[in-house]
C-alpha cells in the first residue's frame, strides 16, 4: 500500500550524547586493536573459561563454499564471518571481493530483536524507518532503499511477508552491502541498490533441540514460543524443526496495540549426494493504533519531535497482514566436483488496512489527516537452477557457476480515500470516533482487481579464477537480465508497460598476502525495476499510483580490505554507488509521470569490527562515512547537495561482558549514533544527530541437566525523543523507552 508521498522538507532539534556512552564506546572500539596480535588463536576456534585458564577449541573445518550449508559461527556464536552471496551460495567473507556479515538466532534471542530491524541496527550501514503510510519496515543501506518485499528466503526473492518478518522462523539474518543484482537477480520491488538483506530458514541440527521461551515487553505486550527440532535416521539424514510464536499487547507507544501469531516447519534431508529441503510458514500480524509516519506538507520548518510515546495516529487506524508462503530446494552431487541445484517458492500476501498520517499545515505542529482504506493481495512465484563445479587449468583453477532465474509477481488492490478532513496537532493529538467519508474511489474494495504484473527473468554465468595457492583471486562474470512490468488503471484496462533486456558485468579481485589479510576490489552493474508511484502526492490523488515507473541501471566501484585473527574481525571499504532518481510530473488528468532528472552518487567509508578481543569480553563496532552527492539533476539545481534522508555518518558500537566472579551473568549494551540528514533536495532543512543508548543483563542458570536463561534489556535508556529518519522525505519518530523481559527453558 502507497499512502501520500509528500513535499520533501526538514529541520529537527539535536539530542545530546552522554560523555559516559561516548566513553564506554571508545572502549569497546580499542580494545580489539589492542588484543588481536596477542590473542590470535586461528580462525574458527571457540574458547571457554574455566578459572583462570584460557581452553581454545578447534571447530572441524567442515564447511565448504558455494553451498546451502551455513558459515560456522564465529567464536560465541553471535556472528559469521561471511553469508549468502546469491547463486555462489554460502561464502567466507575473507575469500570473497564483497561486504558481507550473518547474525544469528543466538544474537537475535540475546538481544531479544523481534524484527529485521532490530537485528540490522547492529550495522552502520543500516538505517530503519517506516514506509509510505503503513507501518512496513524498511531499511536504508549505504543510502539507498531496501523495502521488505525485496528481502530474500534462503537466497530466493518474493517469498517472505513484505511488511515484518517475524524472528522465530530466522537461523540467519545475512547482510550484504553494495549492489547484488549480479549474484541475487533483480529484486521483485526495484529496491536494494545498496545493500541486501536474506533471511535463512531453520533446520534441525544434530543436537536435539527443545526450547520453551516465554517473554514481556512495555507496556504489556506477552507472548510465548516454541521450539523443536529432531533428526531421524541411521546418519542423522532427516530433520524437523517446528517454530511457533503468539504475542499480543499494547506497547510502549501511547494507545498502540500489536498482535504475532506465526508457525513454521523446516523439513530436510542430507544424504551423501542428494540434499533437499522445504521449509512452510504462515504468519498473521496485526497492528491497531499504530504511529504513523508525520508528512511535511507546507510546514517550512521541521518542528522537534513529540514525547517519545506519544500517538499522534487515529485509533481506527489498523493494519492486518496474513502470510502463507513455501519454499523447496534441491542439490545433487554429479561428481565430486561438480553439483545440480535449484529452488522454487511462493507466497501469498493477503492485507487490509486503514490508514491516517498526519501532514503539518504550519510549523507549530497543527496537522490534517485523511483517511485511506486499502486492501492488498500479491501473489507470487520464484525459482532459479545451476550447475556449478570446479576444474584446473594448468596452475589456474576454475570455479564455474552457470544458473538461470525467474520471478513473477501479481498485485491487486483497490481503494478508498477521504478528504483531509481531520485537524489535529502532533504535539496534542486530537482523536476522532468516526472515520471521515469517503471523496475517491478507485478499484472493486471487495474484489480488488490486478493493478502490476512484474516478471523478470536472468541467466547469469560467473567463474572464479584461482592462483598462487589461493593468494590471488579473480571473480568474472555475466548476467543476461529481462525486467517486464505491465501496468493497470483500476478499472481494468492495461496503462503502460516496460519491457527491457541488458546483459550486466560484474567483477571482483581478492589478493591474500598474508595467512589472515585479504584485500579486494569489485564493479558490479545492475538493471532493475523502478520505484512505484504513490497513491496520492502532495494531497492531490495520483490516478496510475501503485503503478511501477519504469527500469533502472545502477553501478558500483568498491575496494577494501579484510582482516581475521581468529579472535578478531575487521574490514575496512571504500564504495562509490550511481543510481538514476526521478522525479512525478503532473500532467492535466492527474496522471504522474515518472521521470528521470539525475542520479544519487554515494561514496563512502565504511570500518566493521567484531570478536572477542578478551575472554569474556565480545565486541561489535561499525562506523560509515557517506558524500550523498546528487548529480546531473535538472538545469543543476540541485548538482552537489546531500540526497535525503542520508545521514553522512553513523555509528554502532555494542558490547558484552561476562562479569568477573559472577558465573553466568553478563552485561550487554549498544550505543547507536546517527548524523543530521537532509529532508528536501534544496538542503534548506535538516534533521539533526540522534544518540540512543541500550542496556542489558543476561543469566545463565543450570537446572538440572537443562538450562534457563533470563534476559533483560532496556532499549533507549534515557528515553530520548528524536526523529530517527527522513527517509523518503517524511519522518518517523524513534522509538520510546522498552523494557523486555524474557525467559528461555532449553531442556
Amino acid at each position: 500500500m502507497h499512502a501520500q508521498k509528500p513535499a520533501k522538507r526538514a529541520l529537527s532539534t539535536p539530542q545530546k550524547l552522554l560523555s559516559v556512552s561516548i566513553s564506554a564506546a571508545l572502549a569497546l572500539v580499542s580494545m580489539p586493536l589492542l588484543a588481536a596480535a596477542s590473542t590470535a588463536t586461528g580462525a574458527g576456534s571457540t574458547s571457554a573459561k574455566s578459572g583462570d585458564t584460557l581452553t581454545v577449541t578447534a571447530v572441524p573445518q567442515q564447511f565448504t563454499s558455494g553451498g546451502d550449508q551455513l558459515l560456522p559461527a564465529y567464536l560465541d556464536g553471535g556472528f559469521a564471518n561471511g553469508g549468502r552471496l546469491g547463486f555462489l551460495g554460502e561464502q567466507n567473507a575473507q575469500n570473497v571481493p564483497f561486504s558481507v556479515v550473518s547474525y544469528t538466532s543466538k544474537l537475535m534471542q540475546d538481544q531479544q530483536s523481534r524484527t529485521l530491524g532490530d537485528v540490522l541496527s547492529n550495522d552502520a550501514s543500516v538505517q530503519t524507518a517506516n514506509g509510505y503510510g503503513n507501518y512496513a519496515e524498511t531499511f536504508v543501506i549505504r543510502g539507498f532503499p531496501l523495502d521488505g518485499d525485496d528481502v530474500s528466503y534462503g537466497g530466493v526473492y518474493g517469498i517472505l511477508p513484505r511488511q515484518i518478518v517475524p524472528l522465530e522462523l530466522a537461523e540467519r539474518v545475512e547482510l550484504l552491502k553494495g549492489s547484488s543484482a549480479f549474484m541475487n537477480g533483480v529484486p521483485p520491488g526495484g529496491t536494494g541498490v545498496g545493500g541486501s538483506v536474506n533471511v535463512e530458514p531453520k533446520h534441525a541440527t544434530d543436537a536435539p533441540i527443545n526450547r520453551v521461551s516465554v517473554d514481556y515487553g512495555s507496556s504489556s505486550q506477552t507472548g510465548g514460543s516454541l521450539d523443536l527440532g529432531r533428526r531421524f535416521g541411521d546418519n542423522n539424514q532427516f530433520g524437523v524443526r517446528v517454530n511457533m510464536v503468539h504475542r499480543e499487547g499494547d506497547t510502549a507507544i501511547d494507545n498502540e496495540k500489536k498482535r504475532l501469531t506465526m508457525g513454521s516447519i523446516g523439513l530436510d534431508y542430507r544424504g551423501d549426494r542428494f540434499r533437499t529441503s522445504f521449509d512452510f510458514g504462515v504468519t498473521k500480524q496485526t497492528i491497531h493504533g499504530g504511529r504513523p509516519v508525520v508528512y511535511l506538507g507546507s510546514a517550512t520548518e521541521i518542528p522537534s519531535a513529540p514525547k517519545s510515546t506519544s500517538n499522534y495516529g487515529q485509533q481506527w487506524a489498523y493494519t492486518d497482514m496474513t502470510n502463507e508462503f513455501g519454499l523447496l530446494k534441491a542439490e545433487y552431487d554429479l561428481t565430486d566436483n561438480w553439483t545440480v541445484y535449484a529452488a522454487g517458492g511462493a507466497n501469498h500476501d493477503h492485507e487490509d488496512g486503514i490508514y491516517s498520517s498526519p501532514t503539518l499545515t504550519d510549523n507549530s505542529g497543527d496537522s490534517s489527516s485523511s483517511r485511506m482504506t486499502v486492501p492488498y493481495r500479491s501473489d507470487s512465484v520464484s525459482g532459479q537452477a545451476g550447475i556449478r563445479g570446479k576444474f584446473d587449468t594448468g596452475f589456474i583453477s576454475h570455479s564455474v557457476n552457470f544458473g538461470v532465474s525467474s520471478l513473477y509477481r501479481k498485485v491487486r488492490s483497490a481503494y478508498t480515500l477521504s478528504s483531509s478532513s481531520i485537524i489535529s496537532n502532533i504535539y496534542d493529538p486530537v482523536s476522532v470516533n468516526q472515520q471521515p467519508g469517503t471523496l475517491y474511489t478507485g478499484g472493486d474494495m471487495s474484489g480488488p482487481g490486478v493493478t502490476n504484473r512484474t516478471r523478470s527473468e536472468g541467466v547469469m554465468l560467473s567463474d572464479t579464477l584461482s592462483m598462487l595457492d589461493n593468494r590471488l583471486q579473480l571473480i568474472a562474470g555475466l548476467r543476461r537480465q529481462n525486467v517486464m512490468v505491465m501496468n493497470y488503471d483500476y478499472t481494468g484496462a492495461a496503462s503502460s508497460s516496460f519491457d527491457q533486456t541488458k546483459v550486466t558485468p560484474a567483477f571482483g579481485l581478492v589478493v591474500k598476502p598474508w595467512e589472515h589479510v585479504s584485500f579486494y576490489a569489485n564493479h558490479i552493474e545492475a538493471l532493475q525495476s523502478g520505484e512505484t508511484a504513490g497513491t496520492t502526492y502532495n494531497s492531490v490523488l495520483v490516478t496510475n499510483g501503485g503503478q511501477v515507473s519504469g527500469i533502472e541501471t545502477s553501478k558500483q566501484n568498491e575496494v577494501g580490505v579484510k582482516a581475521d585473527f581468529g579472535r578478531v574481525a575487521t574490514s575496512l571499504a571504500f564504495f562509490e554507488i550511481t543510481k538514476p532518481v526521478g522525479m512525478y510530473t503532473r500532467n492535466g488528468n492527474n496522471t504522474y509521470t515518472y521521470g528521470n532528472y539525475g542520479e544519487v552518487r554515494n561514496r563512502g567509508v565504511e570500518l566493521n569490527l567484531f570478536g572477542e578481543p578478551l575472554l569474556g569480553v565480545r565486541v561489535n563496532g561499525s562506523a560509515t562515512f557517506m558524500d550523498p552527492d546528487m548529480t546531473k539533476t535538472q538545469d543543476g539545481a540541485y548538482n552537489g547537495n546531500d540526497a535525503v534522508g542520508v545521514p553522512r555518518y553513523q555509528w554502532v558500537v555494542g558490547g558484552e561482558w561476562d562479569l568477573p566472579g559472577m558465573s553466568g551473568l553478563t552485561a550487554t549494551g549498544k550505543v547507536i549514533r546517527t548524523g543530521p540528514q537532509y529532508a528536501n533536495e534544496e538542503n534548506t532543512l535538516k534533521v539533526d544527530a540522534w544518540t540512543r543508548l541500550d542496556l542489558g543483563l543476561r543469566y545463565v542458570m543450570p537446572v538440572k541437566d537443562s538450562t534457563l536463561t533470563w534476559r533483560a534489556t532496556l532499549e533507549n535508556v534515557t528515553n530520548e525523543k528524536y526523529w530517527a529518519s527522513a527517509t523518503g522525505g517524511y519522518l518517523t519518530q524513534g522509538d520510546p523507552r522498552e523494557f523486555k523481559l524474557s525467559a528461555t527453558y532449553d531442556f
